[in-house]
């Protein structure tokens, strides 16, 4: 499964706190969280964007609080991926968590600007650049983290190991 989209480019340090404000972390549907999506950061984000498309950020993306609607919430928003060069420990596990596909490439955030079309397949972490003609690595997942992912979070991961180990018992 490649995702495709247009990027939307930010800078280093893009912490919670404006990925999803604090005045919005009291929504418990997703859909509303992802319609205040980094509105601290780009209030027009999401008027803007378009479903699939794809967030880059430089280093630490996802830093500050621990807030885990942080990638509900842009997940919610229509966006397919976020590339950084680097991301916050619980930003990424949280991501993980939630099914949000995530690729570290300090590479491909140096060449990317906003506007830039990626194509990425998650299973061996290429990212095209198809706007510059121009290819950019990232480290895949190891598969069962993939699985997650493609699963949609640790949530259905495990209730799919749980079938499959009632349906296969040892």
């Amino acid at each position: 499964m490649e995702l495709h989209g247009n990027v939307w480019k930010y800078g280093d340090n893009i912490d919670t706190d404006v990925i999803i404000p604090g005045r919005y972390c009291h929504l418990v549907d997703p859909v509303e969280l992802g319609k205040h999506a980094l509105a601290d950061l780009d209030p027009d984000f999401v008027t803007k964007m378009s479903q699939g498309d794809i967030i880059v950020g430089g280093t630490n993306f996802g830093c500050g609080s621990s807030r885990e609607v942080a990638p509900i919430s842009i997940r919610a928003a229509g966006v397919s991926a976020v590339v950084a060069a680097s991301f916050a420990r619980i930003f990424f596990r949280n991501a993980i968590n939630i099914g949000l596909p995530i690729f570290q490439s300090p590479e491909a955030v140096r060449a990317i600007t906003t506007g830039d079309e990626l194509m990425i397949e998650p299973e061996t972490g290429i990212i095209r650049n198809l706007t510059r003609d121009e290819q950019y690595q990232s480290t895949p997942f190891p598969d069962f983290i993939q699985d997650m992912v493609k699963l949609g979070g640790l949530k259905p991961y495990v209730e799919q190991k749980l079938r499959e180990r009632r349906a296969n018992p040892a």
